[in-house]
């Protein structure tokens, strides 16, 4: 087994099968999202023809939806999946959320959180797609006053109840970043006839997981997911005879029986976005990132840098927002200048 290749192909970043961002985002179940130009780059270049344009369309149109879900971190859904993995994952980021509150010393009652809840959700239903400045505003309104802080929970608070999601993509006054905006979650995306069964998305979300994260393990599995694992068990329980363990370098990795093999070629480089799939979906990330070398793609505190991948090892970062990219090599010889990547990155920039 090349577990490297494999992830690699699985991942959609060599030989990519989809035409649209709102496909990968389905097949991937959930992607981090923590920057607005990084994560359009994180999908997008999973596609066959990368384009910015087209990731503002899938997102603006509810296609694709981001919220705070797994991890109680910004992740990418699709509208497909939104609905049954908030009914998934929402006690556990509830729980995750509290938490953070708890250590930041912040306590808000219940019935604080509805009143403000409510002010959330109609200020969304006026705007459309509403700014966090518009809630400021609309509160202030009302005579409350709260930091940014207080507010960013509330929010958070919403999102997790199903009462709020992503809005559209607006520019900032800058119109070279895009401001976050929040909708009406019902009419972003129509909620299902009935209840999802916690089972089905279980096996869901294993199989989506393990379809494009292969060869992963169980406590890769975990960690992704932030569930229980009660649930992570049970979840590759539910996915019978179609997934397996393999044995590499002492270690037990998951493949299932849908694992792409075919298509992997050498020399290949990617310009790899912070928080991406390829090293966050993981915590077995020694098979592409040597740990002498971890720093420079990730620090104890969860924050992650922009990487060069090199047949799917790790060996450099780069600046996605210098005029040249300003690549910086850290292992082996490399005397590329990254020209076809650095190209394709500016196709899908549109530049």
């Amino acid at each position: 087994m090349n577990p490297t290749s494999l992830r690699l192909l699985n991942q959609q970043l060599v030989c990519p099968q989809f035409s649209t961002p709102a496909e990968v985002v389905d097949y991937m179940g959930a992607m981090q999202a923590q920057e607005f130009r990084m994560m359009r780059w994180a999908v997008a270049m999973r596609t066959r023809k990368p384009s910015a344009k087209a990731f503002k369309r899938a997102f603006d149109s509810g296609q694709v939806i981001r919220l705070h879900l797994m991890r109680g971190t910004w992740q990418l859904v699709s509208a497909n999946d939104y609905w049954p993995l908030l009914e998934l994952c929402a006690p556990k980021a509830l729980s995750t959320i509290k938490g953070w509150m708890a250590s930041n010393k912040i306590g808000i009652p219940e019935e604080e959180v509805v009143s403000i809840r409510e002010i959330l959700a109609q200020t969304a239903i006026n705007k459309g797609s509403a700014t966090k400045d518009d809630f400021v505003e609309a509160l202030a309104e009302r005579d409350i006053r709260m930091d940014d802080h207080r507010l960013s929970y509330h929010i958070r608070l919403a999102e997790i109840s199903g009462t709020l999601c992503s809005g559209e993509l607006l520019p900032s006054k800058t119109r070279t970043v895009l401001k976050a905006t929040y909708a009406l979650a019902a009419d972003k995306v129509a909620k299902p006839k009935t209840k999802p069964d916690r089972d089905e998305t279980l096996l869901l979300l294993t199989h989506k997981y393990f379809q494009s994260r292969q060869p992963a393990t169980f406590e890769d599995f975990v960690w992704w997911t932030g569930l229980n694992t009660s649930d992570c068990r049970k979840g590759i329980a539910l996915m019978g005879d179609s997934i397996h363990q393999v044995k590499w370098k002492g270690r037990d990795f998951y493949l299932t029986d849908d694992c792409r093999t075919r298509g992997f070629r050498k020399g290949k480089y990617l310009l790899i976005p912070p928080y991406d799939e390829y090293l966050i979906s993981y915590k077995s990330r020694d098979v592409v990132l040597s740990p002498e070398y971890k720093h420079k793609a990730h620090n104890n505190s969860g924050i992650f840098q922009p990487v060069i991948a090199h047949d799917g090892n790790i060996c450099g970062n780069w600046s996605p927002f210098r005029a040249d990219g300003q690549a910086e090599f850290f292992m082996g010889v490399h005397d590329t200048t990254l020209e076809e990547e650095w190209a394709r990155y500016q196709r899908f920039l549109n530049k």
